[in-house]
């Protein structure tokens, strides 16, 4: 025996019935069991707690009763519960009644056998509840013998070998296979034919143990008691004009808006909207456990997804799909979204926070959802996808609203997406995906650090059927229109500019994090930041941008006495807990104590601002550390205040929640300077992946030169950049000189111009260069960066 397996064989975990039977429904595809409906699966997981209590000898059962032979606890919380409630029962019962006693409990013991296996190194798990093998459970050694294997090809071998092969399975492996057969998932697991068919009835006779469960399994699955009730109650009809009359829909709150329907009318409720289907709201705890837990088995998404698919011109998009695609999908493109990505590239995150930061002129007043949203964009552009999207970023992501609200929301009709302004903007779908591909040849690519494009164009190129080149204009172009981490932003700093004695805590941990330097990692996720942490979770809990998920009933179904119908269209209201007083104490009461220990009330399914189920957000840890670092930069760098003075507090629901148009951010102060920290960027050629700057010739300004004597002509430059990097910090600007305006890539179809020398800006210092030293006033400064003016386009008539 070799050195690696005798320390295999001495470290070797022997695995439970339970383990083994969690392990052999798993569907490696899908990352879930096989589709066994709930009560079946529930039945067989209680069958083999029981056929492995009897193996412990703790007790004995056959197929007229079940006998307690020893009380002795077995170390295992699975099985300990189980036994000690058969031990309290006064009289003796058979294996039928208990599997039937203790069914309801089996979510239960399935939640502990998992985490087991995940501990164990055996399984991985995934955001949205999936499961997979993990990649080194071949080399664990936790089987049941001495042979070496895969967890998962341990146990289907040893069921292989005795269907096909005719030996004689053990004991266990005869409980297996009652067990699998009994749920009818026996012939997805294993091609079986009639020989075999013949060989599983055999081995179904082997043994009393496994034929005294697999039979009491199986009278439970039959008993027409147990099956769906048909006494099911009424579904409650909110009428739409006292939904209205609430003052949480007046101010667009829709989770206080869900939680007020729901202690009115329970979890199931249905509101129905003149001209449209048929509408059931589900809501409350018990709903968001059905939903993470079940709602795969009984829910789709890609019946209301359909429109919006077609829009874009693509077909199987993530968001629509559902089971093993949308698995495979998630799971490979998981990496990308992981938060370690973003831990790597904090640099990148610094640099281009600081540089969009550069742009704010004290004494400006700029809309809060667009300020916020081009600074997150400012940073997650070149971090996703490697390039610069700030010139069409608005209109990218107003397109993507519009097309949210007319086919997803259905809140207006068809025609306004045909409207000129939105034909324009979705044109720039295309110029995204065309920069996009030109900077992500193997050329350009090589060297760099992988990102989520790189991700996306392997899946394309390896399997051109599951991602089509037809489904790269959503892909790309959605992935840098999002608009959710920006409006949750703006959010976070409302809350932090209105509450001042937290605004001064955020201050004292920004200060305190940057004072060296860029905060690492460990800084930021350690106890310097955790004030500003549970900050954000509280805006979160208050203000979560996805307020609900839309969902059609794929299987009919029995929810809370409840029956929803096949084909209908259900409102899954995932944050009306956020606001119900037995989930969290005082909801309207900003609080961030929550989330420390011992109360801890985020744990659980209740607090659900990413969304529930498989289709869980998967970016929601890089989202959360990119907020936390774009508000301890803005306390860091700034002072702002909430314009208008009088503003009162008003939420846009749709597509996404977000303050509405009317809240402003006033730049007060600027509390330290920003050009030192990013100067070494203006000496550097320009990343081959800037956007195109956006110049127009119209109109003609006359100023004085730095001689302050004769007066000269130029055209004006449109872009904001200009006046907002060098105007505030330094002072003036006596001339920009341009190119004009070239066309966008591909209209001409040569490759892109180089930006090196594509402009060059003469700044006039006025006490400072732009490194920071005393200079004198009529020093000039030459810098020949596009990466300077940045991609933005400007607005016509802006003076520099």
């Amino acid at each position: 025996m070799t050195r690696v397996e005798t320390e295999v064989e001495a470290n070797a975990t022997p695995l439970s019935l339970l383990d083994e039977l969690v392990l052999t429904l798993l569907n490696e595809e899908s990352g879930y069991f096989r589709q066994v409906p709930g009560w079946t699966l529930n039945c067989a997981v209680v069958g083999a707690a029981l056929a492995e209590l009897s193996f412990l000898y703790r007790i004995d059962t056959d197929m007229e009763s079940l006998i307690l032979l020893d009380t002795k606890v077995t170390g295992d919380p699975c099985l300990d519960p189980i036994l000690s409630e058969i031990a309290q029962e006064p009289g003796q019962h058979n294996a039928q009644y208990w599997i039937e006693r203790l069914a309801p409990k089996a979510e239960s013991i399935i939640d502990r056998t998992l985490d087991r296996l995940v501990d164990l190194k055996i399984l991985q798990h995934h955001e949205g509840d999936f499961w997979s093998l993990a990649r080194g459970a071949w080399m664990s050694g936790f089987h049941t013998s001495s042979e070496v294997g895969t967890a998962v090809e341990f146990v289907k071998t040893r069921i292989s070998k005795a269907l096909f092969y005719n030996e004689i399975p053990s004991p266990r492996d005869v409980v297996i296979v009652c067990l699998i057969d009994t749920c009818d998932v026996l012939r997805f697991i294993f091609e079986i034919d009639e020989e075999s068919e013949k060989r599983v009835e055999q081995i179904l006779k082997m043994d009393l143990i496994g034929r005294s469960i697999a039979a009491a399994v199986s009278e439970n699955i039959a008993s027409p008691l147990l099956r769906r009730s048909t006494l099911t109650k009424p579904i409650p009809v909110v009428k739409l004009r006292k939904l209205l009359r609430s003052k949480h829909a007046r101010s667009g709150n829709l989770p206080a808006l869900f939680a007020e329907l729901h202690e009115k009318h329970g979890s199931v409720f249905e509101v129905r909207i003149p001209f449209q289907e048929r509408s059931i709201f589900l809501s409350g705890p018990e709903m968001n456990h059905w939903v993470h837990r079940n709602g795969r088995m009984y829910l789709r998404a890609r019946d209301y997804f359909t429109d919006f698919e077609r829009l874009y011109g693509g077909a199987g998009l993530l968001p629509a799909l559902d089971g093993a695609d949308h698995f495979r999908y998630r799971k490979s493109i998981q990496p990308a979204y992981s938060r370690t990505r973003l831990e790597e590239s904090l640099d990148v995150v610094y640099r281009y926070a600081r540089k969009e930061m550069s742009a704010w002129n004290v004494g400006e007043t700029l809309p809060a959802v667009t300020m916020c949203r081009n600074f997150v964009n400012a940073q997650t552009s070149p971090l996703l996808a490697s390039i610069e999207s700030q010139d069409i970023i608005e209109d990218l992501q107003k397109f993507k609203e519009r097309a949210l609200q007319t086919h997803v929301a259905k809140s207006l009709p068809k025609f306004m997406l045909k409207t000129p302004g939105m034909r324009r903007r979705g044109k720039t779908i295309d110029e995204v995906v065309d920069r996009v591909q030109k900077v992500h040849t193997p050329a350009q690519r090589a060297g760099c650090p992988r990102e989520l494009v790189d991700d996306l164009l392997s899946m394309h190129t390896s399997d051109k059927q599951f991602l089509p080149e037809s489904n790269l204009r959503f892909v790309l172009s959605t992935l840098l229109a999002s608009i959710y981490v920006g409006d949750e932003l703006s959010f976070i700093v409302y809350a932090m500019l209105t509450r001042p004695e937290f605004h001064e805590q955020i201050r004292a941990e920004a200060d305190a994090l940057f004072a060296d330097g860029d905060p690492d990692v460990e800084a930021l996720t350690g106890p310097g930041a955790d004030i500003s942490r549970r900050f954000i979770m509280e805006c979160l809990r208050m203000w979560p941008t996805l307020s609900m998920s839309v969902r059609n009933v794929m299987n009919a179904c029995v929810v809370e006495g409840y029956e929803l119908e096949e084909g209908v269209r259900v409102f899954i209201a995932t944050t009306a807990t956020h606001y119900l007083d037995d989930v969290f104490p005082d909801p309207f009461t900003f609080d961030i104590d929550r989330y420390k220990p011992p109360r801890k009330e985020h744990l659980g399914s209740t607090y659900a601002p990413y969304g529930l189920g498989t289709h869980t957000c998967m970016g929601w840890r890089m989202a959360e550390l990119q907020m936390l670092i774009d508000l301890l930069m803005i306390a860091h760098y700034f002072d702002l205040e909430v314009a208008p003075k009088n503003y009162k507090f008003k939420i846009a629901p749709f597509a996404s929640m977000s303050p509405n148009k009317k809240l402003k951010f006033h730049i007060a102060g600027r509390r330290r300077e920003l050009i030192p920290q990013v100067a070494h960027r203006f000496l550097e050629p320009p990343p081959v992946h800037a956007a195109p700057l956006r110049v127009a010739r119209v109109g003609r300004i006359q100023r004085r030169d730095h001689r302050g004597s004769s007066r000269f002509t130029r055209h004006r430059c449109t872009h904001p950049r200009v006046p907002k990097v060098w105007g505030a910090s330094l002072g003036g600007i006596a001339e920009a000189i341009v190119r004009p305006k070239w066309p966008s890539y591909g209209e001409s179809g040569k490759d892109a111009p180089s930006l090196i020398d594509i402009v060059r800006i003469i700044i006039i210092s006025r006490g400072h260069s732009a490194l920071g030293r005393p200079n004198s006033e009529r020093s000039v400064i030459v810098v020949q960066s596009a990466d300077v003016l940045g991609p933005q386009r400007g607005k016509r008539g802006e003076h520099i």
